[in-house]
């Protein structure tokens, strides 16, 4: 199938792109329990692509090295063998940076074999979803690294040009688009003709919500709002905090978004490490708010007297938008401004943290077999964030996508959306 090869090398040529800049040393790093190192994301989404497509369906198929079976599983349990701890990924200085380039290239070979003989159903199912797979670590890769580049005492900077400057008109001011509810369909409805038309399976099946009349906000949070939030001792008063929230303030010491450090240089008192280095917030000031936790932007939501949408809500909107905004193709590589009327920022610049746990839909079945574990077994203690990011690809994010982290987590670029 040319559709699904082209799509095959296209999103492999786009990791090769996104580590280009960085040295073998870059991509040793582990500077957080939830990142892993750039070298293990890619030789993992090889794995992906060698474990669940080329073993059980290309005849005479070789692996590349056995003991890549074990040393890049992630979290398959079910395929037998004991999977290394995660926060041990990056004290592994081999095999090298180069055998794992030779391994991703071993795997692309067998992948043309492949692609050369008649794809049934199943296995096109299974590359689109390597194909997503390895998107999904596209975006792990840069906020790992990001991390890791602001842990380094150097401070180093991933991009080479700075953010392009804030245009001169104001920012929408914040208001309200009502929403009448009513019963609704949410979910993603599969086309079963078209292998393309891809979906995980946590977004099924579709199936009817009602919803109360709500409202829900026209853009994202600004920094400029968060600040005000914080100058009113936001992170200082534990009626705005859930009770796991409170402690997470006091046990980590947070005081503002995680990448905010003070500085006395600039207006606001704050400066902002990127992905492009450091920017001042008064540089940053009307872009929204990221890299802050499910309890901040629940703290955030309290305190301004509104609370965060739910899933269905935020569908219920995003399901009339196209899938276009602030995301990895734009090469921003960080949230941008708003700038138009109506309800925007619904896809990009940040994953909006919803009011919503991470379970199953009613109906719902995980895959047979150890891909069941890709998404199923992690409905617990999660929250879902829809949209995408600045750091998502494309042609990766849609109206059903349900995205989830646990609600501590900073690392990523979360933002937050309003609603009441």
């Amino acid at each position: 199938m040319p559709q699904l090869e082209s799509r095959y090398k296209a999103v492999r040529s786009m990791t090769r792109s996104l580590v280009a800049t960085l040295s073998a040393e870059d991509q040793m790093v582990q500077s957080c329990p939830e990142a892993s190192p750039v070298k293990w994301h890619q030789a993992h989404t090889s794995w992906f692509f060698e474990t669940f497509v080329l073993r059980p369906f290309l005849s005479g198929h070789r692996p590349f090295r056995e003991e890549f079976h074990r040393l890049f599983n992630s979290y398959y349990i079910s395929l037998g063998e004991k999977i290394p701890e995660k926060n041990l990924r990056a004290s592994f200085s081999r095999p090298s940076l180069d055998e794992i380039l030779a391994f991703r290239a071993h795997v692309d070979q067998e992948m043309e074999r492949l692609f050369s003989r008649d794809l049934d159903e199943e296995i096109s199912r299974r590359i689109m979803l390597g194909i997503n797979h390895e998107q999904q670590h596209q975006e792990l890769m840069l906020t790992d690294i990001k991390h890791a580049f602001f842990s380094n005492p150097l401070r180093p900077s991933y991009g080479s040009t700075a953010l392009p400057k804030a245009s001169p008109y104001l920012i929408p001011k914040l208001e309200w688009h009502s929403v009448a509810g009513g019963l609704i369909e949410i979910g993603h409805s599969m086309n079963t003709e078209n292998p393309l038309d891809f979906c995980f399976d946590h977004e099924t099946p579709r199936h009817k919500v009602y919803l109360l009349p709500f409202q829900i906000a026209n853009r994202e949070v600004t920094c400029r709002e968060y600040l005000e939030f914080m100058s009113d001792d936001g992170y200082m008063r534990p009626e705005l905090w859930l009770s796991e929230g409170w402690e997470a303030v006091e046990q980590a010491g947070w005081q503002a978004p995680l990448y905010w450090e003070p500085d006395s240089s600039d207006e606001t008192g704050w400066r902002v490490f990127t992905l492009k280095g450091w920017h001042g917030l008064s540089e940053l000031i009307d872009i929204p708010v990221c890299h802050v936790s499910f309890f901040e932007a629940d703290a955030f939501a309290r305190w301004r007297g509104c609370r965060l949408p739910t899933e269905a809500e935020w569908e219920s909107i995003a399901s009339r938008e196209r899938g276009r905004g602030n995301l990895l193709d734009t090469g921003r590589l960080h949230p941008a401004m708003a700038n138009e009327a109506g309800v925007e920022q619904l896809f990009g610049d940040c994953w909006e943290w919803t009011a919503s746990p991470y379970t199953g839909y009613p109906g719902y079945r995980p895959q047979p077999g150890a891909l069941g574990e890709y998404n199923g077994k992690f409905m617990s203690n999660q929250m879902i964030l829809r949209g995408g990011s600045c750091v998502t690809p494309a042609d990766h994010i849609r109206a059903t996508y349900r995205n989830f982290f646990q609600p501590r987590t900073r690392w990523q670029f979360t933002g937050i959306r309003l609603a009441i």
